[in-house]
């Protein structure tokens, strides 16, 4: 361990980097020595009309016309009101597959390779995309699909989805989607809400060795949605066995050679309905706009990523995860991208780190919970494989903890860009992330995100002071925030969502401290956060500890009530799951509590650790702390179905280590 960064880019990557050309070209924030970032952010912030129109040029964005205003009630957070706003670009008209695909520009290479855990492999060059993606356009039409209507995804990670989203967006259609790995319910629950007229499947898919069949469940899904018109079904089945349903290869095989075109349609036109996770109730329906999406995520892949046309872009991500999205927009920078359909360590704990060899990745891009998972199998990705092309390393879904950026320094590649990033699904990109110009300190995500104002709360409302956690939140509109909750009538959902702590301030959710080198420390989710004796504990603290101990595989942390002389307190209870063969006694109990007094406070000591053998998570592969505090408490967990397994729920009802 060191008192400086763990790593700094050299003075030549600084200079060729894409941020040190944007803030060139704007004047803002270049230096001798290279890039002023603070200047740069501080700048994006205080004038983001010019921010935006910067990046809309640095885009080269594709468009009938260039704008009437870059935005219009930039001091209103609030739901975008017709008058009001806050309205981005105002008078432009694209489209958001246009500018993907940009047709008629020549591209070198392949523009999608898809690798599959059972070593299968395909590529497609850029027009071979370009003519599918006609083809999948000519088929929708053909469907009477036009602009505004849904077209659902129930797919694994293939290019098929990828071409079917691009072909829906071509027409002004709204594409929504959900991974494969969904239960019949969970995908009612979302694709109910938005009444698809086509719904594109694959008869299956394959994950961990284990041939999964999908068909039984869009069985179901089919005739529980009655809006459905066309069931398009991606495999080579004859017996598909749904109504109104047509194998993927005789839709669009008629359409061969359709000519490519776009409908161009103002900048907030809907492109995406995301949703959230579902676990306290239906989940909510976040539009996001074709014109928000594309512009933030151009600033995202070039300026915090250093995405360019040579990059090859890799994000282990299900359909059903806003990085499936953000990971197809790097389409937008020429880059290729690469797929993953299976499990990440399928068929071998190290074949992610074989597929970034064999493809020459040049962004890997993964969840904190995965680098975690390589270090406690003991990979050493470079002493086995060749990873000279990797230049970034990307890590989402949960905060990194210090030990796992030890790992990737140590045990991966000495020289590469780790960047810790944090967003959501709610604005389907980042708050804050990466900065390839600044060094990076262990345990830290860099800064916040370029145009994103975002700030510290404390429990008052006021900016916290360094090193204190307090509320993520944002004081300043973006793009990329949602156009409108779907059947959302007023606007009274989304403002409940994000508004309703402080008015005209984004309260994101996250427990989150700023550090003394302008990064951040995000410590877990606030509704999450724990008050043992009256003190806000975040639990990724709790968890970077416990994690590091080489007996266990993961932890889930929270908070008990418990009575204390007629009033309430909260006990912190700590579940873990530990390697095969391993059994909980009083030595690792006190070997746990230790590590956590020694790492943290005396505070954040659990009075209760239990063994369990699962963790419950949603589908997107989160934990879920809120399911398991119901749970302990007696209380009905509101909505199983958006977890990926439920049935881990019933190991922690009645356990008589939580009886007061």
């Amino acid at each position: 361990m060191t008192d400086g960064p763990v790593w700094s880019p050299s003075p030549a990557r600084v200079a060729r980097s894409n941020l040190a050309a944007f803030a060139e070209r704007i004047g803002v924030g270049r230096t001798a020595g290279g890039v002023d970032y603070d200047a740069l952010w501080r700048w994006s912030v205080d004038e983001p009309a010019r921010f935006w129109a910067a990046i809309w040029d640095a885009g080269r964005v594709i468009a009938d016309d260039r704008w009437d205003e870059v935005v219009v009630g930039v001091d209103r957070m609030a739901p975008p009101d017709p008058v009001l706003g806050p309205r981005w670009f105002t008078g432009a008209r694209l489209n958001f597959a246009e500018n993907l695909l940009r047709p008629g520009e020549a591209r070198d290479g392949p523009a999608i390779v898809a690798r599959t855990e059972r070593g299968d492999r395909r590529e497609l060059t850029w027009d071979e995309l370009r003519a599918r993606v006609a083809a999948a356009r000519a088929a929708l039409v053909a469907e009477g699909i036009g602009a505004g209507d849904r077209v659902a995804g129930f797919m694994p990670n293939v290019p098929e989805t990828v071409i079917a989203m691009l072909a829906a967006a071509s027409l002004g259609a709204v594409w929504s989607s959900c991974s494969p790995d969904f239960g019949v319910k969970g995908v009612l629950d979302r694709f109910s809400q938005i009444e698809p007229v086509v719904l594109v499947c694959a008869e299956g898919y394959q994950y961990a060795g284990k041939p999964v069949d999908s068909l039984g469940r869009v069985r179901e899904i089919a005739a529980a949605i009655p809006s459905l018109r066309r069931v398009v079904v991606v495999g080579t089945r004859a017996d598909i066995g749904v109504p109104s349903s047509v194998r993927w290869d005789d839709w669009v095989a008629p359409h061969a050679g359709a000519e490519l075109a776009f409908a161009r349609l103002p900048f907030d036109h809907p492109l995406y309905i995301m949703y959230s996770s579902g676990t306290t109730g239906l989940p909510k329906c976040m539009v996001h706009s074709a014109g928000g999406t594309l512009l933030q995520h151009l600033k995202e892949h070039t300026l915090h990523c250093d995405i360019g046309p040579a990059d090859r872009v890799f994000y282990y991500t299900t359909c059903g995860w806003m990085m499936w999205n953000w990971l197809a927009s790097v389409l937008a920078t020429g880059a290729a991208i690469v797929l993953w359909d299976g499990a990440p360590m399928a068929p071998t704990p190290d074949a992610l780190w074989t597929m970034a060899q064999e493809e020459r990745l040049t962004v890997f891009g993964t969840s904190a919970k995965y680098l975690a998972l390589c270090e406690k199998d003991g990979l050493a990705p470079h002493r086995t494989h060749d990873l000279s092309a990797l230049r970034a390393i990307l890590s989402t879904g949960s905060p990194l903890a210090p030990a796992s950026f030890d790992w990737v320094y140590r045990d991966v590649k000495r020289d590469v860009h780790l960047a810790s990033i944090s967003g959501g699904t709610d604005i389907i990109s980042c708050f804050v992330g990466g900065v390839p110009t600044r060094p990076v300190w262990r345990g830290e995500i860099q800064g916040p995100a370029l145009a994103m104002r975002v700030d510290v709360y404390d429990e008052r409302g006021r900016p916290a002071p360094v090193g204190a956690q307090g509320e993520l939140v944002c004081t300043m509109p973006f793009p990329s925030m949602p156009v409108a909750f779907w059947n959302d009538p007023g606007g009274a959902k989304y403002r409940h969502a994000y508004f309703a702590t402080w008015p005209n301030v984004w309260r994101h959710g996250d427990w989150i401290a700023r550090t003394v080198h302008d990064g951040f420390v995000i410590t877990g989710r606030s509704d999450a956060t724990l008050n043992p004796g009256g003190v806000r504990v975040g639990t990724a603290e709790i968890y970077r500890q416990v994690e590091q101990l080489p007996e266990i595989v993961e932890a889930l942390v929270v908070g008990q009530d418990v009575p204390d002389g007629g009033a309430t307190d909260t006990r912190v209870v700590l579940f873990v799951r530990l390697r095969p063969g391993l059994a909980l006694d009083d030595a690792l109990r006190d070997r746990i509590r230790r590590r956590i007094r020694d790492g943290t406070s005396p505070h954040h000591v659990p009075k209760v650790i239990v063994q369990v053998a699962d963790i419950p998570r949603t589908i997107s592969g989160k934990i879920t702390e809120l399911a398991v505090r119901d749970v302990i408490h007696g209380r009905t967990v509101s909505n199983t179905d958006a977890l990926a397994n439920p049935e881990a729920l019933a190991l922690y009802r009645d356990l008589p280590e939580l009886h007061l």
